[in-house]
Order: C-alpha cells, then sequence, then structure tokens
C-alpha cells in the first residue's frame, strides 16, 4: 500500500531524520516543525527583539503587533469569534492549573467535579488537587469497551452537585473521538461550567468552539506543528470574568501601591510578566502555513496511513489494541512481551515510539496493563514510515519471543 505525504518536503527535520535513518512516529508527544515556523523564528530575532504592550519604541511596536496578529489567528482558528477571549499561557498544563487556580473560589465543600477515566495526568491532577483543598468530590466517567465515555453512566453521575466537567476532546491513549456535544449538555442542563482538553484534537481538522458550546478550550502549540513554550486557553466572555488572577508581576496591572492592587481583564490580566513572545509569533506563522492546506486532503492522508497501521498491527500475532482507535495513534501490548523491551529494541533500529502508561496511569490500571506501545502519527508521515516500522517490529518480536 503506497502512502505518500505531499508535505513532507513542508518539515526540515525530516528529512535530517531521514538521512540520520531515523524514523519519527511519536508525534502525539510533539511534532515536527514547517519552514514556515522557522522562517518566523529567524526573522523575529534576526530583526530586533523587544518586549510587548508596554515600550514606546519602533521594535517593541512591531513586536506587539505580531504578538497580537497572533492571537487574532488562534481566535480565527478556533472561531471564537472575538480574539480577547484568547489566553496564552505555557503550555495546555499551564492552561488547565491556571483555571484550577483561577475558578477555585466557585466551588464549596462536597460540590462535583466530574472529568473521565481516560484523561491525561494534565486534566487529571489539577482538578484532583482541586477536589482535596476545598473538599470537593472528585467523580471519574467510565468508559464504555469503545474507549468512548459511558453516555448513559454520565447522565447517572453528572446532577445537581456538579459544577464543573473537564474532559478530553481526543485520548492520547486510545485514539479515538470522545462524544463531547451530548455530555457538555448534561453538564449545561445543571449550568455547570466545561473545560475541553484540545491538545490532541486541536491537530486533526479545524475546531469551532462557537459551536462546541464549552466554557473553556485548552491546547498546546508544540502538538500542532508550532513552538514549544506556549500554550492556549479560550474561554467565553462571561466564563473569563468569573475567573481570578493566579499568577502576578508586571504587565497585568491596571493601578497599584504598596498596599493595594487592580488587574486588568481578559486576556492580559492572566498574562503576568514577559510572555513567549517568539513561540507567540511562531504559532500564528505555523497556523499559516495550516491555513493553506487542503484540509480534506490531509484528513484522507491522515485516515488512509492510520488504516494501514491498524491493518499491519492486526495482521500480527500476538498484539493487541488498546481500545479501539479510530484516528491518529494506536497503543497496542505484545502478549508475554513487556513494552519497554520492545521500545527498546525499536530504538535501537532507529523507530520512535512511545512506551509506558502515556501521562494516563490511572487508566492503564483501569485497564490491568502497565503500559503499552503508541504509534501516533502525522500529516508529513507517509507508508515507507510505516513499512520500516513494521520490519523493525518483527525483528524486535523475533528477538523477544
Amino acid at each position: 500500500m503506497l502512502v505518500p505525504s505531499p508535505w513532507r518536503a513542508d518539515f526540515p527535520a525530516i528529512a535530517t531524520l531521514q538521512r540520520q535513518d531515523q524514523t519519527y512516529l511519536d508525534n502525539a508527544a510533539t511534532t515536527q516543525k514547517p519552514q514556515a515556523l522557522l522562517d518566523a523564528l529567524v526573522h523575529y530575532y534576526a530583526n530586533g527583539t523587544a518586549n510587548v504592550h508596554r515600550a514606546q519604541h519602533l521594535p517593541g511596536a512591531h513586536a506587539t503587533q505580531a504578538f497580537e496578529d497572533s492571537r487574532s489567528k488562534v481566535g480565527q482558528w478556533l472561531n471564537t469569534g472575538d480574539s480577547g477571549q484568547i489566553i496564552f499561557t505555557h503550555g495546555a498544563t499551564s492552561a488547565l492549573n491556571l483555571l484550577a487556580y483561577g475558578l477555585e473560589h466557585h466551588f464549596q465543600a462536597g460540590d462535583e467535579l466530574v472529568i473521565s477515566a481516560l484523561e491525561h495526568h494534565a486534566n487529571l491532577l489539577p482538578w484532583q488537587q482541586l477536589a482535596q483543598r476545598r473538599a470537593l468530590k472528585l467523580v471519574v466517567l467510565p468508559l464504555g469497551a469503545d474507549g468512548l465515555i459511558d453516555l448513559d453512566a454520565a447522565a447517572d453521575l453528572i446532577g445537581p452537585r456538579t459544577r464543573l466537567l473537564a474532559v478530553s476532546q481526543l485520548s492520547n491513549v486510545l485514539g479515538a473521538w470522545q462524544p463531547l456535544p451530548p455530555l457538555l449538555a448534561l453538564a449545561k442542563a445543571h449550568d455547570a461550567l466545561t473545560v475541553v482538553d484540545g491538545a490532541q484534537g486541536v491537530v486533526h481538522g479545524r475546531h469551532d468552539v462557537q459551536a462546541l458550546g464549552c466554557d473553556f478550550y485548552v491546547f498546546s502549540s508544540h502538538k500542532l506543528y508550532g513552538p514549544d513554550g506556549v500554550g492556549v486557553l479560550f474561554g467565553r466572555h462571561e466564563a473569563l470574568k468569573g475567573l481570578h488572577h493566579w499568577q502576578f508581576g508586571g504587565e497585568m496591572v491596571q493601578d497599584a501601591d504598596y498596599q493595594h492592587a487592580s488587574f486588568r481583564p481578559a486576556p492580559l490580566g492572566f498574562e503576568a510578566g514577559t510572555p513567549p513572545i517568539a513561540s507567540v509569533i511562531g504559532l500564528g506563522a505555523t497556523l499559516d502555513y495550516l491555513g493553506t492546506l487542503d484540509q480534506d486532503a490531509v484528513n484522507a492522508h491522515e485516515s488512509a496511513l492510520h488504516a494501514y497501521l491498524l491493518q499491519g498491527l492486526q495482521a500480527r500475532k500476538g498484539i493487541r489494541l488498546v481500545g479501539t482507535p479510530k484516528l491518529a495513534l494506536a497503543s497496542f501490548v505484545v502478549d508475554g512481551v513487556h513494552n519497554s523491551d520492545l521500545a527498546h529494541l525499536l530504538t535501537e533500529q532507529r523507530i520512535a515510539v512511545r512506551a509506558g502508561h502515556h501521562c494516563a496511569m490511572p487508566l492503564f490500571k483501569g485497564l490491568g496493563l502497565t503500559g503499552a506501545i503508541r504509534v501516533s502519527l502525522a500529516l508529513y508521515n507517509d507508508s515507507e514510515d510505516l513499512e520500516r516500522f513494521f520490519e523493525a517490529l518483527d525483528q524486535a518480536l523475533e528477538l523477544l519471543r
């Protein structure tokens, strides 16, 4: 089966890795970067850097304009309607912690926070720790056999004491879209706040947060072919009004004396200190690049490549898929083989995959597994990458069995 990638040449690191005989299949952890992003970073650093929003000089004005242009581009990408609802953070984890601390005053002892059994630690631990600080109840929605959140169980567990629902759009382990519309509707019926972790989902297609109807949506740039060190928190205006400040420093201040201070509203009020300026500008350049692609063609390519991955795994004896992956990735275990041993032998053959619990340890405990191998795909991967992976996999299994 031949599945070429017409976008491979847009990512210089792929050619470098290929010269090193490396095959990169760990895209759910982080992605390689397009030339458009590299050009934007070089341009910013080579033409004079400056801090944003405060300087009156020309370099500061240029930096501020490019920074705010990126905010507008993110708003357009998510169809927020108003880019003033976009807050830049240092990643999805940072955004979720901002929410957990910034919303803490909303909750009273006995209130319920609802998550699902498949959550990444980034969307588990902030709420777990908040529940412990405020004597709240953390409710965990179970999964069905297909790896999707059980909607019948959710209807029973989401109720009058539910104050917040926080769920992932796409699992980094199971590779399946979660049924967000009915889940969000259940929470909204009880006036609960809704948080969507889009760290994996944002990479695969455009997502309209207005249509989705969530209060908050977060993602990390580095998974969306952008630079690391920057994340995005979208919040509806009304939801942002209820968010307390959680970090304090320069830029966010409206007025201050030695005993008192008042703070700017969102977004600048939640961007204390010097932000990751170059990374924000780079994210804007990445979105410009992604916006030039035929999204239907990208979706078709990723679908064909994923089908080839599943076909190859299912054809090999002793391999069991974790869940029912539908796109982007596949996690699997091999009977009688430890995932770390297999990953080591794949690494020796220069195949980059992920092994372990993928920052979702409670999920793996519930599945009765200590970990799994995860192969995750991006638009620059092609069938030759998978053929090299299958060849290395066969050789590794021959040694381990």
